[in-house]
């Protein structure tokens, strides 16, 4: 008996996130070119949603009953959602409208001409067997958009004899890829990139010392070309630095992507960066506007809201008829409601987050002097917003400001914070600054290394340890100094 279970109550306090608030969460992500979608989206959707201002809720006294009944006929009922008649004659789905003389014309649309069509053009041009056309085709479709294969061949002989029931080998296929590697682009077919830049130099001109020299390099002393280890090549193939220059510059003119001037413009998706704000700045001071030129005015349809009012004031019988389309339209009604306050939250939200990073930043915004720009975390602006830190981080996410000097992510205008040797708080921003100048200005033949970086950072007050420069140099994309070296 004693397995028996027993029941209890117990009350528990536990927080959830309703529907709804996770909807406001996304929308609240979505940036400006994409509101637009998502706002036609929810019109397409929702039947109660429309576009246009929101009517008054009181008639004006002046309108007569023909003027009511006027608009009244103008809105749309539910009888145009159904038509009496199935089947709807030809002649009414389409209009004729053109004359016998009428010259029709066509605009031709050029779909464009994607990197493995030309590979595959050019390999049909050869004279090759069955089966090299069909490990042609199979090798060329393993080409990825930069032109390398990075498949192994061993690989590429248990596909044809699974997928296609080939047999083959690899010596086969090695042949085969020969014949693609001479194709164009110069460097396609290569396995990487030492191969793809040997197989470009040798279609430049050999009676050139320094394509020969180049050649010779890629060759034999790739390593210690991709090194920057200069001194050693000049050792070891008894060149001069001259020489050695002239080697290098025809190499840096070969592509090391062979395949990316045949993309295909029609595969790549850009995003024009579209501002969330429009700052300006006048004699009286800022002027903060959200770009909303795309986003219609909601509202709610004024059919449904009727429709729902008669079907709550019918009779006990008729509510019970009706009850399934009474949900239908309260809750396409509510959830057109919802739609509304949360693009207006939304709208609010943004601003108010913008107007905290502009009163903590105003120094920096009346021209844009990054050395006005102030330490800021997403804390700071929470703090003045009176939002959560969770709410800051998902409207800076992807938002940009127009500005009169730039338009700027709002990612740029936080930074840590960093206490100088007088106890001065900096933005870690001046630091970077200090490095790039530092790299732009260094003697080429011997860059400065982290050690050297920090020191003239600790000559200039900024106590910073060298792994801390080494972090902010990769964050800049700065190589370290061995591969800024330069003859």
């Amino acid at each position: 008996m004693s397995d028996i279970l027993n029941q209890k109550l117990q009350q528990r306090l536990l927080q959830k996130i309703s529907p709804q608030q996770i909807n406001m969460i996304k929308l609240l992500e979505v940036p400006t070119f994409q509101i637009e979608e998502r706002i036609k989206k929810e019109l397409e959707d929702n039947p109660a949603l429309e576009e246009g201002a929101e009517d008054e809720d009181i008639m004006p006294d002046n309108e007569d009953d023909d003027q009511v009944e006027e608009k009244d006929s103008e809105e749309f009922t539910l009888e145009d959602y159904i038509d009496e008649d199935d089947d709807i004659p030809d002649y009414r789905l389409y209009t004729k409208n053109t004359g016998k003389d009428d010259d029709k014309k066509s605009i031709p649309f050029s779909a464009g001409y994607s990197f493995h069509e030309h590979l595959s053009s050019q390999l049909g041009l050869r004279d090759l067997t069955e089966k090299q056309k069909i490990l042609g085709e199979y090798i060329i479709g393993n080409i990825d958009e930069d032109g390398y294969l990075r498949r192994a061949l061993s690989s590429i002989v248990d596909d044809m004899a699974f997928l296609q029931n080939i047999e083959t080998t690899e010596k086969e296929l090695e042949e085969t890829l020969k014949i693609i590697q001479d194709l164009e682009p110069a460097g396609v077919g290569a396995r990487t990139l030492q191969e793809s830049l040997l197989l470009q130099i040798k279609k430049k001109d050999k009676l050139q010392p320094s394509t020969k020299l180049a050649q010779i390099i890629l060759k034999s002393h790739f390593g210690e070309f991709s090194k920057k280890r200069y001194e050693k090549i000049i050792e070891r193939l008894e060149v001069s630095e001259k020489e050695l220059k002239m080697a290098i510059e025809e190499i840096l003119k070969l592509n090391p992507k062979p395949g990316g001037i045949y993309s295909d413009p029609f595969n790549k998706t850009t995003h024009p960066v579209i501002p969330d704000y429009i700052l300006e700045h006048t004699e009286d001071g800022f002027d903060l506007l959200l770009n909303s030129r795309n986003m219609p005015e909601l509202k709610l349809n004024s059919t449904y809201n009727d429709m729902l009012q008669t079907y709550s004031n019918g009779d006990k019988k008729q509510k019970k008829e009706i009850k399934e389309a009474v949900q239908f339209v309260k809750q396409k009604i509510d959830s057109a409601r919802w739609f509304i306050d949360a693009v207006k939250q939304r709208q609010s939200t943004l601003l108010l987050t913008m107007s905290a990073i502009l009163e903590y930043q105003q120094d920096y915004f009346i021209d844009g002097d990054e050395s006005q720009l102030k330490p800021m975390k997403l804390r700071d602006v929470a703090e003045m917003a009176g939002l959560d830190i969770s709410t800051i981080s998902r409207v800076v996410n992807g938002k940009f400001i127009q500005t009169h000097f730039g338009i700027f992510p709002l990612k740029h205008f936080f930074s840590e914070r960093f206490q100088t040797e007088t106890g001065e708080e900096v933005s870690t921003r001046e630091l970077k600054r200090i490095l790039l100048d530092c790299v732009d200005n260094e003697d080429k033949k011997n860059p400065l290394n982290d050690e050297q970086l920090t020191e003239i950072l600790h000559k200039r007050g900024y106590p910073v340890a060298r792994r801390t420069v080494a972090k902010y140099r990769e964050n800049l994309n700065i190589p370290v100094a061995r591969l800024r070296k330069e003859i």
